[in-house]
Protein backbone atom coordinates (compact mmCIF):
# COMPACT_ATOMS: atom_id res chain seq x y z
CA UNK A 1 0.00 0.00 0.00
CA UNK A 2 1.17 3.65 -0.91
CA UNK A 3 1.25 6.87 0.84
CA UNK A 4 0.24 9.86 -1.11
CA UNK A 5 -0.12 13.81 0.34
CA UNK A 6 -2.31 16.54 -0.27
CA UNK A 7 -2.69 20.25 0.51
CA UNK A 8 -4.13 23.31 -0.64
CA UNK A 9 -1.65 25.41 -1.82
CA UNK A 10 -2.09 29.01 -0.74
CA UNK A 11 -0.27 32.22 -0.97
CA UNK A 12 0.86 31.52 2.87
CA UNK A 13 1.36 27.68 2.25
CA UNK A 14 4.33 25.57 1.30
CA UNK A 15 4.95 26.07 -2.17
CA UNK A 16 4.04 22.94 -4.36
CA UNK A 17 7.68 22.58 -5.27
CA UNK A 18 8.96 22.54 -1.63
CA UNK A 19 6.16 20.31 -0.62
CA UNK A 20 6.42 17.79 -3.69
CA UNK A 21 10.30 17.65 -3.62
CA UNK A 22 9.56 17.14 0.45
CA UNK A 23 7.42 14.22 0.09
CA UNK A 24 9.30 12.29 -2.95
CA UNK A 25 12.42 12.73 -0.67
CA UNK A 26 10.68 11.07 2.16
CA UNK A 27 9.03 7.73 0.05
CA UNK A 28 5.34 9.12 -0.64
CA UNK A 29 4.00 8.00 -3.96
CA UNK A 30 2.24 11.39 -4.60
CA UNK A 31 0.98 14.92 -4.08
CA UNK A 32 -2.72 15.95 -4.24
CA UNK A 33 -4.14 19.39 -5.02
CA UNK A 34 -7.72 20.25 -4.24
CA UNK A 35 -9.81 22.51 -6.21
CA UNK A 36 -12.53 25.68 -5.23
CA UNK A 37 -12.71 28.34 -7.94
CA UNK A 38 -14.02 30.56 -5.69
CA UNK A 39 -16.51 30.18 -2.08
CA UNK A 40 -19.66 32.46 -2.98
CA UNK A 41 -20.64 34.06 0.29
CA UNK A 42 -23.86 32.54 0.16
CA UNK A 43 -24.43 29.04 1.75
CA UNK A 44 -26.98 26.85 0.16
CA UNK A 45 -25.09 23.76 1.04
CA UNK A 46 -23.18 22.63 4.20
CA UNK A 47 -19.82 21.33 4.84
CA UNK A 48 -19.61 17.87 4.21
CA UNK A 49 -17.55 17.82 7.03
CA UNK A 50 -19.34 19.32 9.05
CA UNK A 51 -18.73 22.79 11.02
CA UNK A 52 -17.76 25.75 9.20
CA UNK A 53 -15.23 26.07 6.11
CA UNK A 54 -11.18 26.60 6.68
CA UNK A 55 -10.02 29.26 5.46
CA UNK A 56 -7.87 27.23 2.67
CA UNK A 57 -10.83 26.53 0.85
CA UNK A 58 -11.21 30.02 -0.24
CA UNK A 59 -7.89 30.70 -0.72
CA UNK A 60 -6.48 27.66 -2.59
CA UNK A 61 -4.30 28.10 -6.06
CA UNK A 62 -5.76 26.27 -9.14
CA UNK A 63 -4.49 22.90 -8.93
CA UNK A 64 -3.41 22.26 -12.58
CA UNK A 65 -0.93 25.20 -11.60
CA UNK A 66 0.05 23.74 -8.65
CA UNK A 67 0.63 20.39 -9.87
CA UNK A 68 3.25 21.49 -12.91
CA UNK A 69 5.13 22.99 -10.17
CA UNK A 70 5.12 20.26 -8.31
CA UNK A 71 6.12 17.66 -11.52
CA UNK A 72 9.12 19.80 -12.63
CA UNK A 73 10.49 19.72 -9.33
CA UNK A 74 10.32 16.14 -8.65
CA UNK A 75 11.06 13.12 -11.00
CA UNK A 76 9.12 9.90 -9.29
CA UNK A 77 6.07 11.46 -7.75
CA UNK A 78 2.71 11.14 -9.23
CA UNK A 79 0.85 14.24 -8.70
CA UNK A 80 -3.45 13.74 -8.46
CA UNK A 81 -5.51 16.24 -8.55
CA UNK A 82 -7.86 15.67 -5.32
CA UNK A 83 -10.28 16.53 -7.10
CA UNK A 84 -11.15 18.19 -9.73
CA UNK A 85 -14.62 19.35 -10.29
CA UNK A 86 -15.46 18.30 -13.65
CA UNK A 87 -18.87 20.13 -13.18
CA UNK A 88 -17.08 23.98 -13.23
CA UNK A 89 -15.27 23.08 -16.27
CA UNK A 90 -15.42 23.28 -20.11
CA UNK A 91 -14.31 19.41 -20.98
CA UNK A 92 -12.75 20.58 -24.03
CA UNK A 93 -10.22 22.61 -22.59
CA UNK A 94 -10.10 20.26 -19.64
CA UNK A 95 -9.32 17.50 -21.86
CA UNK A 96 -6.02 19.67 -23.11
CA UNK A 97 -5.08 20.34 -19.70
CA UNK A 98 -4.99 17.00 -18.42
CA UNK A 99 -3.68 15.65 -21.68
CA UNK A 100 -1.22 18.76 -21.55
CA UNK A 101 0.15 17.65 -17.88
CA UNK A 102 0.54 14.37 -18.27
CA UNK A 103 2.92 15.04 -21.19
CA UNK A 104 5.23 17.53 -18.83
CA UNK A 105 5.22 15.05 -15.79
CA UNK A 106 6.05 11.92 -18.43
CA UNK A 107 2.94 9.88 -17.53
CA UNK A 108 2.52 10.93 -13.72
CA UNK A 109 -0.65 12.24 -14.03
CA UNK A 110 -3.70 11.17 -11.60
CA UNK A 111 -7.36 12.52 -12.46
CA UNK A 112 -8.99 12.74 -9.61
CA UNK A 113 -12.50 14.00 -10.16
CA UNK A 114 -15.27 14.73 -8.10
CA UNK A 115 -18.64 16.07 -8.94
CA UNK A 116 -18.96 18.72 -5.97
CA UNK A 117 -21.44 19.99 -2.96
CA UNK A 118 -21.23 23.37 -2.93
CA UNK A 119 -24.26 24.43 -5.08
CA UNK A 120 -23.58 28.64 -4.70
CA UNK A 121 -20.21 27.30 -6.20
CA UNK A 122 -21.58 25.49 -9.03
CA UNK A 123 -24.42 27.56 -9.99
CA UNK A 124 -21.98 30.35 -10.58
CA UNK A 125 -20.46 28.44 -13.21
CA UNK A 126 -23.84 27.94 -14.93
CA UNK A 127 -24.05 24.09 -13.18
CA UNK A 128 -27.79 23.25 -12.37
CA UNK A 129 -26.77 21.16 -8.44
CA UNK A 130 -29.66 18.44 -9.58
CA UNK A 131 -28.11 17.56 -12.93
CA UNK A 132 -24.49 17.70 -12.21
CA UNK A 133 -23.64 13.70 -11.58
CA UNK A 134 -25.01 13.66 -15.47
CA UNK A 135 -23.11 16.88 -16.71
CA UNK A 136 -19.90 15.16 -14.92
CA UNK A 137 -20.18 11.71 -16.84
CA UNK A 138 -21.10 13.06 -19.97
CA UNK A 139 -18.43 15.91 -20.16
CA UNK A 140 -15.84 12.80 -18.91
CA UNK A 141 -16.72 10.81 -21.54
CA UNK A 142 -16.52 13.54 -24.15
CA UNK A 143 -12.75 13.94 -22.33
CA UNK A 144 -12.51 10.20 -23.04
CA UNK A 145 -13.11 10.69 -26.63
CA UNK A 146 -10.81 13.67 -26.79
CA UNK A 147 -7.50 11.54 -25.48
CA UNK A 148 -8.46 8.45 -27.49
CA UNK A 149 -9.39 9.69 -31.05
CA UNK A 150 -7.75 11.52 -33.79
CA UNK A 151 -11.51 13.59 -34.32
CA UNK A 152 -13.37 13.45 -31.70
CA UNK A 153 -16.86 14.02 -31.48
CA UNK A 154 -19.90 13.63 -28.50
CA UNK A 155 -23.46 14.09 -28.62
CA UNK A 156 -25.04 14.14 -25.35
CA UNK A 157 -27.74 16.47 -23.37
CA UNK A 158 -25.28 18.57 -21.55
CA UNK A 159 -22.19 18.27 -24.25
CA UNK A 160 -22.34 18.17 -27.96
CA UNK A 161 -19.55 18.60 -30.26
CA UNK A 162 -18.85 17.80 -33.69
CA UNK A 163 -15.42 16.29 -35.12
CA UNK A 164 -12.56 17.87 -34.19
CA UNK A 165 -8.95 17.86 -34.50
CA UNK A 166 -7.12 18.64 -30.72
CA UNK A 167 -3.66 17.18 -29.61
CA UNK A 168 -1.37 16.47 -27.65
CA UNK A 169 -2.69 13.07 -26.02
CA UNK A 170 -2.07 12.29 -23.03
CA UNK A 171 1.24 10.13 -22.38
CA UNK A 172 -0.50 7.50 -20.59
CA UNK A 173 -2.66 5.17 -22.99
CA UNK A 174 -5.45 5.32 -23.18
CA UNK A 175 -5.68 7.84 -20.56
CA UNK A 176 -3.90 9.05 -17.07
CA UNK A 177 -6.55 7.24 -14.51
CA UNK A 178 -9.41 8.64 -13.60
CA UNK A 179 -10.52 8.71 -9.87
CA UNK A 180 -13.83 8.98 -9.05
CA UNK A 181 -14.27 10.51 -5.52
CA UNK A 182 -17.76 9.77 -3.29
CA UNK A 183 -19.22 8.04 -0.84
CA UNK A 184 -21.45 4.72 -0.31
CA UNK A 185 -22.47 3.79 -2.52
CA UNK A 186 -23.58 6.54 -5.29
CA UNK A 187 -19.97 7.66 -5.32
CA UNK A 188 -18.63 3.59 -6.26
CA UNK A 189 -21.47 3.28 -8.62
CA UNK A 190 -20.32 6.55 -10.50
CA UNK A 191 -17.01 5.08 -10.45
CA UNK A 192 -17.72 1.64 -11.53
CA UNK A 193 -19.52 3.46 -14.32
CA UNK A 194 -16.86 5.45 -16.13
CA UNK A 195 -13.54 5.60 -13.31
CA UNK A 196 -10.88 3.78 -13.32
CA UNK A 197 -10.43 3.71 -9.10
CA UNK A 198 -12.80 4.52 -6.57
CA UNK A 199 -11.52 7.74 -4.17
CA UNK A 200 -13.68 8.03 -0.87
CA UNK A 201 -12.89 9.96 1.85
CA UNK A 202 -11.73 8.14 5.51
CA UNK A 203 -14.79 9.71 7.41
CA UNK A 204 -17.86 11.47 7.38
CA UNK A 205 -20.31 12.97 9.76
CA UNK A 206 -22.72 10.38 8.74
CA UNK A 207 -19.88 7.56 9.56
CA UNK A 208 -16.55 6.86 11.10
CA UNK A 209 -14.47 5.02 8.56
CA UNK A 210 -14.74 3.91 5.19
CA UNK A 211 -13.08 0.98 6.06
CA UNK A 212 -16.21 -0.59 7.16
CA UNK A 213 -17.72 -0.11 3.64
CA UNK A 214 -14.93 -1.96 1.38
CA UNK A 215 -16.21 -5.68 1.64
CA UNK A 216 -19.76 -4.10 0.62
CA UNK A 217 -17.91 -2.11 -2.26
CA UNK A 218 -15.71 -5.18 -3.22
CA UNK A 219 -18.68 -6.98 -4.07
CA UNK A 220 -20.50 -4.46 -5.98
CA UNK A 221 -17.24 -4.09 -8.22
CA UNK A 222 -17.29 -7.85 -9.13
CA UNK A 223 -20.84 -7.86 -9.86
CA UNK A 224 -20.18 -5.14 -12.17
CA UNK A 225 -17.23 -7.22 -13.85
CA UNK A 226 -14.68 -4.68 -12.50
CA UNK A 227 -11.72 -4.67 -9.92
CA UNK A 228 -11.06 -0.61 -9.30
CA UNK A 229 -8.53 0.59 -6.94
CA UNK A 230 -9.26 2.30 -3.92
CA UNK A 231 -7.52 5.50 -2.86
CA UNK A 232 -8.59 6.87 0.97
CA UNK A 233 -8.42 10.61 1.51
CA UNK A 234 -7.80 11.04 4.66
CA UNK A 235 -5.19 9.24 6.44
CA UNK A 236 -4.41 9.12 10.21
CA UNK A 237 -0.99 8.30 11.71
CA UNK A 238 -2.45 5.17 13.21
CA UNK A 239 -0.43 1.39 11.78
CA UNK A 240 -3.13 -0.70 13.11
CA UNK A 241 -5.59 1.58 11.07
CA UNK A 242 -3.36 1.54 7.78
CA UNK A 243 -2.50 -1.96 8.00
CA UNK A 244 -6.57 -3.01 8.22
CA UNK A 245 -6.42 -0.82 5.25
CA UNK A 246 -3.81 -2.45 3.64
CA UNK A 247 -5.11 -6.02 4.47
CA UNK A 248 -8.42 -4.64 2.76
CA UNK A 249 -6.87 -4.48 -0.69
CA UNK A 250 -6.53 -0.22 -0.28
CA UNK A 251 -4.38 0.78 -3.05
CA UNK A 252 -3.19 3.90 -1.28
CA UNK A 253 -4.17 6.59 1.51
CA UNK A 254 -3.71 10.12 1.04
CA UNK A 255 -2.30 12.38 4.12
CA UNK A 256 -4.20 15.68 4.63
CA UNK A 257 -1.64 18.26 5.55
CA UNK A 258 -2.67 21.76 6.85
CA UNK A 259 -1.86 24.97 4.16
CA UNK A 260 1.44 25.80 6.30
CA UNK A 261 4.71 26.80 6.28
CA UNK A 262 7.84 24.15 6.22
CA UNK A 263 8.45 24.47 10.00
CA UNK A 264 4.92 23.35 10.55
CA UNK A 265 4.84 20.57 7.67
CA UNK A 266 8.36 18.89 7.16
CA UNK A 267 7.98 17.25 11.11
CA UNK A 268 4.54 16.21 10.08
CA UNK A 269 6.34 14.08 6.72
CA UNK A 270 9.31 13.00 8.70
CA UNK A 271 6.45 11.68 11.35
CA UNK A 272 4.54 10.00 8.72
CA UNK A 273 7.55 8.96 6.40
CA UNK A 274 8.56 6.21 8.75
CA UNK A 275 5.04 4.60 8.14
CA UNK A 276 5.35 4.22 4.68
CA UNK A 277 8.01 1.48 4.71
CA UNK A 278 5.93 -0.36 7.32
CA UNK A 279 2.34 -0.54 4.89
CA UNK A 280 4.41 -0.82 1.78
Amino acid sequence: MKIGVAMFCTDYSMTPAAIARAAEERGFDSFWAPEHSHIPLARTSAFPAGGELPKQYYDVMDPFVVLTAAAAATTTLKVGTGVCLVVQRDPIQTAKLVASIDQVSEGRFLFGVGDGWNRDEMENHGTVFESRHKLARERIEAMKAIWTKSKPEYAGEFVNFGPMMTWPKPAQKPYPPIYVGGAMPYGLRRAIRYGDAWLPHRARPNYPNVAEFIPEAKRLMAEAGRDLPITIWGGKPDLALLENDRALGVERVIVSLPSEKAETILPVLDEWAKLVPKVA
